[in-house]
């Protein structure tokens, strides 16, 4: 049995649902795929398959085995390029994660660039504001808004720090007053972002150190360009990354308010496997990522 042919025929047959169909991908028939697949099951002693009249079903085992497999001819992918004499061209796939509003108002336009640049290149985005392991959910990387990680399994890339401010509309500020004390957080609607592990206790330093307070949170969401539309209707004051809200700001459509207090810095970060930095292809996003983003000012992602 061709280990390595079986195993690329049992990944098609997991990702296309069908053994036709990934036979039509891979250029084969139908009874080779099944019988390279049977044969994977029959050395492993195990089914990795439920097999219907109607479709093809993953058992625990397969879905394990699906992983893996996966993992071993991505890396193989990555070990073949990295000895190719054509650098210049790259070529392969990238699996990329990101947060929802810094994949669609950034991350996104840049990737556009990046795929015209490099054709040869095929690029996935998947976003989500959810925590993602890159090595368990099959991504090459991912990017996050957050603190340094501390994991020996993924290469941890700082790009740039994030900075966040108190804002609040205009209108906000003349119906309610501009807060001058932070304990005035307690008591002026706020909005706040509903990922948070804190939820609505906000920790900031200011003149005299850290410190944290409970808002008044009268209006949650865990996509914060929907707190900027809400701070921007006058609904209270939210805390936001500069990247979301720097046009507002620059316009003066939102204003900054209790400057001397700063929301705890986040940086972006790109988390990948080790194995993935000997592949060109990640190199070349890893540097392309650091010079579209990596020289803005501290506060300014703003295209």
């Amino acid at each position: 049995m061709d280990k390595l042919a079986s195993l690329k025929s049992f990944v098609r047959v997991v990702e296309e649902g069908s053994f036709a169909s990934a036979a039509r991908a891979i250029g084969q028939s139908r009874s080779q795929v099944n019988r390279a697949v049977a044969a994977l099951e029959d050395d492993l002693g195990v089914q990795l398959l439920n097999r219907t009249t109607r479709k093809v079903s993953v058992t625990p085992s397969g879905q394990a085995f699906y992983q893996r497999a996966k993992a071993i001819l991505s890396d193989l992918g990555d070990a073949e390029d990295s000895i190719r004499e054509h650098r210049d061209h790259p070529s392969g796939d990238i699996r990329i994660n990101a947060p929802m509003s810094f994949g669609t108002l950034h991350l996104g336009p840049a990737l556009v660039d990046f795929a015209r640049t490099y054709p040869d290149i095929r690029v996935e985005l998947s976003l989500d504001d959810h925590f993602i392991d890159p090595v368990a959910d099959g991504f090459d990387m991912t990017v996050r808004i957050s603190r340094p990680t501390e994991t020996l399994a993924l290469i941890d890339h700082e790009i740039v720090p994030m900075r966040r401010v108190l804002c609040a509309s205009p209108e906000f500020i003349r119906m309610h007053g501009e807060p001058t004390d932070i304990r005035d957080l307690a008591r002026l609607p706020c909005l706040h972002y509903g990922n948070l592990p804190s939820g609505a206790r906000w920790k900031m330093t200011g003149p005299d150190g850290p410190v944290a307070v409970q808002v008044n949170g009268v209006f949650c969401c865990n996509n914060a360009e929907v707190l900027r539309d809400a701070a921007l209707a006058g609904l209270g004051i939210a805390e936001l990354p500069t990247f979301i809200a720097g046009p507002e700001l620059q316009t003066g459509r939102l204003v900054s308010v209790l400057c001397d207090y700063a929301p705890d810095p986040l940086s972006l970060y790109l988390l990948y496997p080790p194995s993935r930095q000997l592949a060109a292809r990640i190199r070349l996003l890893v540097e392309f990522i650091q010079d579209r983003f990596g020289d803005q000012p501290r506060w300014d992602l703003v295209q």
